[in-house]
C-alpha cells in the first residue's frame, strides 16, 4: 500500500468497505473503474481518491456532475480537503480558478472542452463522472456518452452510478470504448432499510405505520397480508382506473381510509423518533403547501437553541440578497417555517434559500423537508426517514409510476451512516395505487440503464470538423446506444437462423411456409435497421445541414464553424438566426429579450402552445421574434421531412420580463405580473445569460457580439448574481 493510500484511508471517518477498497485498488493500478452502489453508500470516496492521486502525481483531475448545485457542493467538499488554491469550479454561472489541477464542472463543460480541443485537457489524468446513470436522461444524457467516447484514451475514468440491473452490460461497453475497466458492484446498504406503509383512518384521523413486508415460511420477506387486505374491497370494482366511475368506486370502497395528512404524519414521525425526514412530493406547489399546513397546524419541532442556530444559517446564506428581494421572496415566512423545523426544497426556490435548507437539514436542525425528486440526485442530505406521498409523478406529458430504480434512488437518503441503526422508507396509502404495486416496487430495487444517445447538430458539426467520414461513423458505432442495439441484433440473428432452418423443410405452397417467409423478411429488415440505426440518423442530420448551407460535402462552411461553438437544445435554430442577421442592430435589452425565446419554455400543459407576451417590450423585439418563428417553421418542416426530432418551438413568453430586468427594473416589478417563482426566474435568466455569452463569442458582427456581452452583464445582477454565491 502506498503512503498516499495509507494517509487517505487514515483520514476517513469509517474504515473502507469492501467495494471501496476494490475500487481504490483499480485506481492504484491505473485502471478505469465503474462503481455501482446504493445512494448514500460512500461512492464519492472513490472519486476523492482519484482526485488525491492526480494531485499527488502533479497531474490534473476533473470532477463532473449533472447539476450546478451538485457541482457547487462538490467544489466546497474538495476545497475543504485540498485548499482553495488547488480546486477550481466551472459551471454556466461560475468560473473560479479554472486552471487549478482539480476542477469541478458540469458534464456539458467537459464535453465542450473536448470538442474545442481546450489546452485545459493537457496533463489530465482522471475524470470522475458522478451520477453516470444520468446518461439515460432524454434531454441531456447524450453528453455523458460523448465524453466517454471522445475523452483521450490515456485519461482514466471513475464512473459512479446508482444501482442498475445491467451494470455488467454497461461495464462491457466501457471496456469496449475505454479499454481495461474494473466494475465494482455493491448491493448492500450501509444502513439497513425498513419499508413501511402509512395509512390514516377517516374516523379518528390517526395515522398508522404498517410493515410493507413480513417474514414468509422460509424467512423470506413477503407483502404484509394486513396491508394487502386494505385493497380487498377494491379488487373487483376498482380496476377501471381512468374513468370517473372507477374513481367513485375506489372512494366508496375505502370510506374508512384517506391519504394521510402532512401535519398528522409529521407529528407521528416525531413521536416514533423517525426524524429527520425527507418527504418527496412531486409538485413544487405541493411542497410549499405542505410546509404551510404543518406550520399552521401549530407544529414546532425545534428547541430554542436550534432556532437560534437556524437563524444564523438563514441570515448568512441570504445576506447577499437585498432587503427588497428578500421581501419579494417571502423571506420572513420562509425563515419562520425553518425555525419551526420545516422547509421546502425545489427548483422554484432561489439557490441561497435552498442552500440554507441543505445546511440546516444536514446539521440536524430542520427536521422535515418537503422536496421534489431533484433532491435525490446526489445532493448530500441524508435523513433517518424518507416518505413518498405518491408512487406516481407527472412527467410533463402524463402521470407515470415510479420505477424500482427511481424508488431506490429516493429511498437511498434514508439512514445516516454512523448515526442510525435503521433507515425508514415510508409510502403513503392512496386509493389509486394498490398495495401489491407498492410492495412490488419496493422489492425489485433496480431497473436497467438505457441509452438516450442520438446525433445532434452541434455534435455532427464537431465530428465533421475533427474526423474523417469513416472515423465519425466509427465513433457513433462506439456509443452505448449502438452497443445495446447490436446486442439486440445478435438475438435477432439467432431467430433468423432458427427460422431459416424451419423453412428448409417446408413446402413452397404451404400457407404456413409463406407466413414464415410478411416473418423472415421482417426479421432481416430489423437486423439491417439495427445495424444502421445511428449511422442513418447521422446521415440524415448531415443531409439537412448540407441543404441549409452548414456543410459542403465533408467540410464545414462558415455557418458550420459557428454551429460547432453553440451548445444549446436549439443550436441550429440559433445559428440560423445569427447568420440571417436577426440578432443584429438590437440594443442589449432587446437582444436579451429575443435570446430568451430560445431558452425559455413553459412547464406542463402550457408547453403545448407557446404564447407571445401580452405586450411586446418593443416593436423591434416583436418583429424579430415573429421572424424567428418563421425560421423555426421552415426548420421544423425540413426536420419532419428528414425523419428527425423537431427543434422545440421558440417561446417568447419571458421576453418582456427579461427585457425589463436587463433595463434595471427591480425583482418586485418584474415578478409582479408573472407566474414565475423566484427560483424559476433566476434559472431562466441564468440560461439566457449563458446563451448571450455564447452569442458574444460567436457572432460575426462586432456590434452584435458587444451587445450580447453587455446584455449578459446587465442580466447578471441582483438576485441572479446573489444566487451564484458559493457555499
Amino acid at each position: 500500500m502506498t503512503a498516499l493510500r495509507r494517509r487517505f484511508e487514515a483520514a476517513r471517518d469509517f474504515p473502507l468497505d469492501r467495494f471501496q477498497a476494490e475500487a481504490l485498488d483499480a485506481i492504484d493500478e491505473d485502471r478505469s473503474v465503474l462503481v455501482v452502489a446504493p445512494t448514500g453508500s460512500g461512492k464519492t470516496v472513490v472519486a476523492e481518491y482519484a482526485v488525491a492521486r492526480a494531485l499527488a502525481a502533479g497531474t490534473k483531475a476533473f470532477y463532473t456532475t449533472p447539476l450546478k448545485a451538485l457541482s457547487n457542493q462538490k467544489y466546497g467538499d474538495l476545497v475543504a480537503r485540498h485548499g482553495a488554491e488547488t480546486v477550481g469550479l466551472l459551471t454556466g454561472d461560475n468560473s473560479v480558478n479554472p486552471n487549478a489541477p482539480a476542477v469541478v464542472m458540469t458534464t456539458e463543460v467537459l464535453r465542450n472542452m473536448i470538442y474545442a480541443h481546450s489546452p485545459a485537457l493537457d496533463g489530465l489524468a482522471w475524470v470522475v463522472l458522478d451520477e453516470v446513470h444520468y446518461l439515460q436522461n432524454p434531454y441531456r444524457g447524450a453528453v455523458w456518452e460523448e465524453v466517454i467516447i471522445h475523452l483521450p484514451q490515456d485519461v482514466g475514468l471513475v464512473c459512479l452510478s446508482a444501482t442498475v440491473s445491467n451494470a455488467e452490460e454497461f461495464a462491457d461497453w466501457l471496456r469496449t470504448v475505454r479499454g481495461d475497466t474494473s466494475v465494482v458492484i455493491e448491493e448492500h446498504r450501509a444502513v439497513e432499510l425498513t419499508n413501511l406503509y402509512l395509512v390514516e383512518s377517516q374516523g379518528n384521523g390517526e395515522p398508522t405505520l404498517l410493515p410493507t413486508f413480513t417474514a414468509g415460511e422460509n424467512g423470506e420477506p413477503r407483502p404484509n397480508p394486513e396491508a394487502a387486505r386494505l385493497d380487498a374491497p377494491n379488487r373487483d370494482r376498482g380496476r377501471r382506473r381512468g374513468s370517473a366511475r372507477g374513481r367513485r368506486d375506489r372512494r366508496s370502497h375505502h370510506r374508512g381510509l384517506r391519504p394521510p395528512r402532512r401535519s398528522d404524519y409529521a407529528e407521528l414521525l416525531a413521536q416514533e423518533h423517525m426524524l429527520p425526514a425527507i418527504v418527496f412530493v412531486f409538485s413544487r406547489a405541493g411542497c410549499d403547501q405542505a410546509v404551510r399546513q404543518c406550520v399552521n397546524a401549530g407544529l414546532r419541532l425545534t428547541s430554542s437553541e436550534e432556532r437560534a442556530a437556524i437563524r444564523r444559517i438563514a441570515d448568512t446564506r441570504t445576506e447577499s440578497l437585498s432587503d427588497a428581494d428578500y421581501k419579494v421572496l417571502a423571506g420572513d415566512e420562509w425563515r419562520e417555517a425553518l425555525e419551526c423545523g420545516f422547509a421546502a426544497h425545489h427548483a422554484g426556490m432561489v439557490p441561497p434559500m435552498k442552500e440554507a435548507v441543505e445546511e440546516a437539514f444536514g446539521a440536524g436542525l430542520v427536521k422535515v423537508v418537503f422536496a421534489t425528486e431533484t433532491l435525490a440526485l446526489g445532493i448530500n442530505m441524508p435523513a433517518r426517514s424518507v416518505v413518498i406521498e405518491k408512487l406516481s409523478k407527472f412527467t410533463g406529458e402524463r402521470h407515470e409510476f415510479l420505477t424500482p430504480g427511481e424508488y431506490t434512488q429516493l429511498t437511498g437518503r434514508a439512514g445516516r451512516r454512523g448515526i442510525d441503526e435503521l433507515g425508514y422508507a415510508v409510502v403513503c396509502w392512496s386509493p389509486f395505487v394498490p398495495f401489491d404495486q407498492v410492495a412490488g416496487v419496493a422489492s425489485r430495487r433496480s431497473s436497467a440503464l438505457t441509452s438516450s444517445f442520438r446525433p445532434s447538430y452541434n455534435m455532427t458539426a464537431n465530428l465533421v470538423d475533427g474526423h474523417s467520414r469513416e472515423r465519425a461513423h466509427q465513433l457513433l458505432d462506439l456509443s452505448f446506444a449502438q452497443y445495446q442495439a447490436d446486442r439486440n441484433v445478435v438475438s435477432l440473428e439467432r431467430r433468423l437462423e432458427r427460422d431459416r432452418a424451419a423453412l428448409a423443410g417446408g413446402s413452397g405452397n404451404d400457407a404456413k411456409h409463406r407466413r414464415r417467409l410478411s416473418d423472415l423478411a421482417r426479421l432481416e429488415r430489423r437486423v439491417k435497421r439495427g445495424n444502421q440505426t445511428l449511422a442513418r440518423q447521422f446521415d440524415r442530420v448531415l443531409g439537412l445541414l448540407e441543404s441549409w448551407g452548414y456543410t459542403d460535402g465533408w467540410a464545414l462552411t462558415d455557418g458550420g464553424r459557428l454551429l460547432m461553438r453553440l451548445y444549446s437544445e436549439s443550436d441550429l435554430l440559433i445559428a440560423e438566426t445569427i447568420r440571417s442577421g436577426h440578432l443584429d442592430d438590437l440594443n442589449p435589452s432587446e437582444l436579451a429579450a429575443v435570446a430568451s425565446s430560445f431558452t425559455f419554455g413553459r412547464r406542463g400543459s402550457d408547453a403545448d402552445s407557446p404564447r407571445p407576451p401580452a405586450q411586446w417590450p418593443s416593436v423591434t423585439v416583436g418583429r424579430r421574434c415573429r421572424e424567428i418563428e418563421l425560421i423555426w417553421r421552415d426548420l421544423s418542416a425540413a426536420e419532419h421531412d428528414a425523419g428527425l426530432v423537431e427543434t422545440r418551438q421558440p417561446d417568447p413568453g419571458l421576453a418582456a420580463t427579461i427585457h425589463d430586468w436587463a433595463e434595471g427594473d427591480e425583482l418586485a416589478v418584474v415578478l409582479d405580473d408573472d407566474q414565475l417563482s423566484g427560483g424559476d426566474f433566476v434559472r431562466n435568466v441564468k440560461q439566457c445569460v449563458d446563451l448571450l455569452r455564447q452569442i458574444g463569442d460567436v457572432a460575426a458582427d462586432p456590434a452584435t457580439a458587444r451587445a450580447a456581452r453587455a446584455a449578459a452583464d446587465r442580466c447578471f445582477r441582483g438576485v441572479v448574481a446573489a444566487s451564484s454565491v458559493l457555499p
